[in-house]
């Protein structure tokens, strides 16, 4: 493969400033892009509606329900992650239960911080209790709107937008497709395929992704996850997704040789002029294998190179985790601070699905503002206590895009 030099990863400056305290973190908007609403379950939650349905659990007692599930999703395995869905997919089989769920995700969410989400969840995998397919798709949305309303009643507001996911393994994208664009005036923004990679290339699916491309519809696709270059190659070049699911592999078209200096290959280069988006999940990444740990997670790389990195949850139930706890590990990891969450925040919202003006509000009126506000608080602290701050070393490309 042709290599580029694109310059010295290790250049840096010095800025006034230190990693963001779990105070401001958790102050801080955050946008998310990337989380399923089948892997953000509240354990009481699954545990009361397991009860109603008759399903089987691990335990019945909520506590030791969460530890399991995140013990039996760190595992090191995509397909063995996978497995502990079959859980929370069991208990969400009524139209009430799916409303329950999708409410108490966005409230979740908002008492997180986070200001803009964007949760998926595949309709087919609802059916069980005889929904049909708009019928799971209409009590999602109903939820996410109770939930924004209770969340804007308690001085949190929040928007939640909705990625319909179609199962990889399965035969059923296209008619996905088509629910996905039949509700894209109530809320359903984008599509998406997931599950396990190996073995189900998206272009199985190409047929579904022609099919949104001529109805002028967003979609982003699972790739660079659990398998390598050639998914997202085939992602990218054959169906045309306007962002990637996670796409941690695509360090491995990046070389970085002993004196810092950069090559990337065609195919990051190409990720990476073209703004492409990676939907990165610091902690699933680490549970399912991708990364041996948040301290030599992809993330740090792909970010100093500038890459268009947003941070997300993807299972917040299964890793236990939430956006103010993966902004937490990134600033222990690579010492972010509040500019660099910003910078995070803001290319979610640059790679929302959500129209153009709606973002651009958000970004001006919610998040720039939001954290011009903590940097203000910071900024006279240090005046009051000059020796609590001082320098650090920055990158020099933290302003650029």
């Amino acid at each position: 493969m042709v290599l580029t030099t694109v310059g010295t990863v290790l250049r840096r400056n010095v800025r006034s400033t230190s990693p963001a305290t779990a105070q401001e973190i958790a102050a801080a908007p955050k946008a998310l892009l990337h989380d399923h609403l089948d892997g953000g379950l509240r354990p009481i939650t699954v545990v009361e509606l397991a009860d109603a349905a008759g399903h089987r659990l691990p335990t019945d007692d909520p506590d030791a329900l969460g530890r399991w599930f995140r013990e039996a999703a760190d595992s090191g395995s995509l397909p063995r992650y996978l497995e502990t869905f079959a859980h929370t997919v069991a208990v969400m089989q009524t139209a009430s239960a799916l409303e329950r769920v999708a409410t108490e995700c966005v409230l979740d969410l908002a008492a997180d911080g986070v200001v803009y989400a964007e949760v998926r969840y595949a309709p087919e995998q609802h059916l069980e209790g005889g929904l049909s397919l708009d019928d799971v798709v209409l009590a999602v949305q109903r939820g996410f709107a109770a939930g924004e309303r209770e969340a804007a009643a308690a001085g949190r507001p929040i928007v939640v937008r909705t990625i319909l996911t179609a199962m990889r393994h399965a035969a059923r994208s296209q008619e996905i497709a088509r629910l996905a664009v039949a509700h894209r005036d109530g809320g359903v923004l984008g599509f998406d395929i997931a599950g396990a990679e190996e073995g189900y290339p998206p272009t199985r699916h190409l047929d579904a992704f022609e099919y949104l491309r001529r109805e002028n519809f967003h979609f982003t696709i699972h790739a660079g996850e659990a398998f390598g270059l050639p998914s997202i190659w085939e992602a990218l070049q054959w169906c045309g997704a306007g962002r990637l699911g996670h796409g941690v592999r695509i360090v491995d078209d990046i070389a970085v040789a002993d004196d810092g200096t950069v090559r990337l290959g065609r195919l990051a280069a190409y990720v990476r002029d073209k703004r492409i988006p990676l939907e990165m999940c610091p902690s699933s990444n680490v549970q399912t294998g991708a990364a041996a740990s948040i301290d030599v997670h992809p993330i740090g790389l792909l970010t100093r190179l500038r890459f268009r990195v947003t941070v997300n949850t993807d299972n917040r139930l299964m890793s236990g985790t939430s956006m103010s706890a993966e902004f937490a590990a990134l600033a222990q990891a690579f010492g972010y601070d509040l500019i660099d969450f910003q910078w995070f925040t803001v290319n979610a919202m640059k790679s929302a699905f959500l129209p153009f003006d709606q973002r651009l509000a958000l970004i001006n009126d919610v998040i720039k503002p939001g954290y011009a506000t903590l940097l203000a608080q910071r900024a006279f602290a240090a005046v009051q206590a000059p020796e609590l701050s001082g320098p650090r070393e920055r990158d020099s490309l933290a302003g650029s895009e």
